[in-house]
């Protein structure tokens, strides 16, 4: 922690995407003053959450299930489908900020929180100090990118990187590419290099499903309630997208008769030279790109100790079931850009009534 000393404010907002700007806004909504009563850290240099580090090829017209923030619409001629989505999001993201005064702190690393004094939670910052009486935690996955260890992994001569450092599909023009995993990004990432690559070869875990058909209300509200069940449970939570399917896209269908998705089980180890399965199958190869997914970014809340036995923490609508001080929003069902939206008014609600029960300086 820096040498700006410590500082009170009623609430503290961890991070400045989707979630923490829908945060911030519901506390100005509800008459807090940023700077005064709440404050909003983020530790990326400028507007844009997870977006801004979204690699160029990601246009804007390739962007699926992107909501607006609450009580601001993404005008449709600021929305250019072939800009970069974090141009385009970046902006709107940037305007939203200016427009609802958020004052948003950045770029702020955040190390712990932990028990303060008088019953406030101390959040441990590279810019001192902040004392808050509630938390509202919004960092995230993009931090935290999920590297599978497989034997061998080591000895690989090619390049390995993750789907966090992918900056489109012209550096791996000529290569032979291995890419792991299921999931939007995977798919996306594979029918792009396929384009440019030598070869590609593309393996999962498990069997890919495809959804076929519109995705409605009562869909949704199905996928996010079987992520909702696993916080509960205390476990870890999965993405919404991993239970809903991928959707089956014309290019998607394009991808299929062409062999490009062609899914191979998992290799059991990694060779010098590439990957290979027990059955004596190898394939050669210059980069394995791991499409794996990402994990929730709340290492920082270790010292308050929320971890349940299975690994995740528990949270009713968006309240830390071990201590109703700390909100996780877009965490598990809220992870979806509207599933932040209303985490962010949830999670207000409710510290608004703590507040309101707990004097200031009083002991939780």
């Amino acid at each position: 922690m820096n040498d700006f000393g410590v500082r009170d404010v009623d609430v503290v907002v961890i991070g400045a995407g989707q979630a923490g700007l829908s945060s911030g806004y519901h506390l100005r909504r509800t008459g807090f003053e940023p700077d005064r009563d709440f404050v909003v850290l983020d530790h990326a240099p400028r507007p844009g959450g997870a977006w801004q580090f979204r690699w160029p090829s990601l246009t804007y017209g390739k962007v699926h299930g992107m909501h607006a923030l609450p009580g601001m619409e993404l005008v449709s001629k600021d929305a250019d489908a072939g800009r970069p989505s974090a141009e385009v999001i970046g902006a709107y993201f940037t305007a939203y900020e200016e427009r609802f005064g958020l004052r948003v702190h950045r770029p702020v690393d955040v190390s712990a929180v932990r028990e303060g004094e008088a019953g406030r939670l101390l959040v441990e910052t590279s810019e001192g100090g902040w004392r808050g009486r509630a938390v509202i935690n919004a960092t995230g996955t993009w931090d935290r990118p999920f590297w599978p260890r497989y034997p061998g992994q080591e000895t690989f001569r090619g390049r390995q990187l993750h789907t966090a450092h992918y900056q489109g599909p012209a550096e791996f023009a000529g290569l032979r590419v291995v890419v792991v995993g299921g999931g939007a990004s995977g798919t996306q990432h594979l029918m792009e290099i396929a384009e440019v690559a030598a070869d590609t070869t593309w393996v999962t875990r498990r069997e890919p499903v495809y959804r076929e058909g519109p995705f409605g209300e009562e869909q949704g509200r199905a996928a996010v309630a079987l992520v909702e069940e696993r916080v509960r449970r205390g476990l870890p939570p999965q993405s919404v997208v991993s239970v809903t399917g991928l959707p089956l896209t014309d290019a998607i269908r394009t991808a299929r008769e062409d062999g490009v998705l062609d899914r191979q089980p998992m290799f059991d180890r990694i060779t010098p030279e590439g990957v290979a399965w027990d059955d004596g199958r190898r394939v050669a190869a210059d980069v394995i790109l791991w499409a794996t997914g990402f994990r929730p970014a709340v290492d920082h809340l270790a010292p308050l100790r929320l971890r349940e036995p299975g690994g995740g923490i528990r949270v009713e609508d968006t309240r830390a079931v071990r201590d109703e001080r700390v909100h996780l929003v877009g965490y598990g069902p809220s992870a979806s850009t509207i599933g932040a939206n209303r985490a962010g008014r949830t999670a207000v609600r409710d510290i608004r009534r703590l507040l309101a029960r707990e004097p200031a300086g009083a002991a939780v």
